[in-house]
Order: C-alpha cells, then sequence, then structure tokens
C-alpha cells in the first residue's frame, strides 16, 4: 500500500485519480479548494482548502500531514482559460498571469511545501499537456494555457534534476484529450481511462526516466 497526494482532487482527472488509487487499496489524501459530494465518497483524507498558489494553505497542509512519509505526489490543479491573437484585453492578460500561477508556479510551490514528506524513492507526476510541447505545436492560440504548460514541463525537469539525488522521479506527464468541465466535456477519453493509464505509467517509470515527458499512453513526447 502507497500513500498518494493528489492536488486538484475534487473533480475531472483528480477525482478519477482519487477513485482508482483508493479502489486499489492505496491511502489517499486528496487536496482541494472545495471538497465535492463525489470526493467524499471516495473514502480519501479529503484536505480541502488548500489554494497552490497560497503558500499559507500549502504550509497548513504540510503541518497537518504530521510525520505522513508521501510514495506518490500528483501534481494535478490546473486552470485553462481562452486567448486569441490580436483579441486579448486586460481580462485576458489577468487570465495568462493566473494560468502561471496555478499551472506553473502552483505545482513548483506544492512540491516545495511537502519535500520534507516525501519518501525515499517517491515519484513526482505533475499533469501537464502536450499543448506546452514546441515541437507539437501545430494550431497555435491558447497563449496562456500553452505558455504554461511549457513552464511548468522546465520547472518539472529542474526539479527532477535537483531531487535526483535523493531517489526522488520526477515526470510530465500528459493525460490525452479528456473529458472534462475544463473543456466542456468534449474528449476522447474518460478521465476513469485517463487516470488509469496515467497510474500505469507512475507504476512503471523509474528514477533512470526522470525529468522526462510522457503521453499517458506510454508515448514519449517532444519538448
Amino acid at each position: 500500500m502507497k500513500t498518494v497526494l493528489i492536488t486538484g482532487a475534487n473533480r475531472g482527472i483528480g477525482l478519477a485519480l482519487t477513485r482508482h488509487y483508493s479502489a486499489r487499496g492505496d491511502n489517499v489524501i486528496a487536496a482541494c479548494r472545495k471538497s465535492s459530494d463525489a470526493l467524499e465518497k471516495t473514502g480519501a483524507q479529503v484536505e480541502a482548502g488548500v489554494d497552490v498558489t497560497d503558500d499559507a494553505a500549502l504550509a497548513g497542509l504540510a503541518q497537518r500531514l504530521g510525520d505522513t512519509r508521501l510514495d506518490v505526489l500528483v501534481l494535478n490543479a490546473g486552470i485553462m482559460t481562452r486567448e486569441a491573437f490580436g483579441e486579448i484585453q486586460t481580462d485576458g492578460w489577468e487570465d495568462m498571469r493566473r494560468q502561471f500561477e496555478v499551472n506553473a508556479m502552483g505545482p513548483l510551490r506544492v512540491a516545495q511545501a511537502l519535500s520534507g514528506h516525501l519518501a525515499e524513492e517517491a515519484k513526482i507526476g505533475i499533469i501537464t499537456s502536450r499543448m506546452g510541447s514546441m515541437g507539437d505545436n501545430g494550431s497555435g492560440g491558447r497563449y496562456g494555457y500553452r505558455a504554461s504548460k511549457a513552464a511548468v514541463n522546465a520547472i518539472g525537469k529542474s526539479l527532477a534534476v535537483d531531487m535526483e539525488s535523493r531517489g526522488v522521479a520526477v515526470f510530465l506527464l500528459h493525460p490525452g484529450f479528456v473529458a472534462t468541465d475544463m473543456v466542456g466535456g468534449k474528449g476522447e477519453v474518460s478521465p476513469e481511462h485517463a487516470a488509469g493509464q496515467l497510474v500505469e505509467r507512475l507504476d512503471k517509470l523509474t528514477l533512470g526516466e526522470t525529468g522526462t515527458f510522457w503521453h499517458a499512453n506510454g508515448t514519449e513526447l517532444p519538448w
């Protein structure tokens, strides 16, 4: 049995990951800003009030964990807005800044706050997107989301280098085009399917592959 902490656990991929890990008998700590009925029904330890942009909230979470050691840390919390070139106004620039705060800096804030709770040979999975790939961008647009995911890929790579001496591995993971509220319910795969593949990737990847970028289906992705 592993102890797994998941951020953004109250819905979508985070909720599906919580269900998946709980169903196989792992001890799951589900962190989120606001809980949901569906999350409460999973039986996970719910830690609400956790905003990944709030240092005080993250310090409080670390304190509440006590001497708990984390085997897996899944940094899943994220947001998406739409920006089109030539049409970005005041609100659009603020949306872009918010995406950087949540999508890029958020995972780093959580990893730093919970670093002391990571077990030997722990794994960190950062849920990113192939939309952050330079080599895979053939459609443009989505400036804030793409840039924030490219930024978290760079952050994840640096984190992998910094954590390797501790035996902690870091992986950048694209879940696929998942039918969640973030994309209006559109998508090619269900959250449950994506969660199963993400868990499989984290189970199989090793320290020798730390700092790499993967599709949940097992395909390595270009930066």
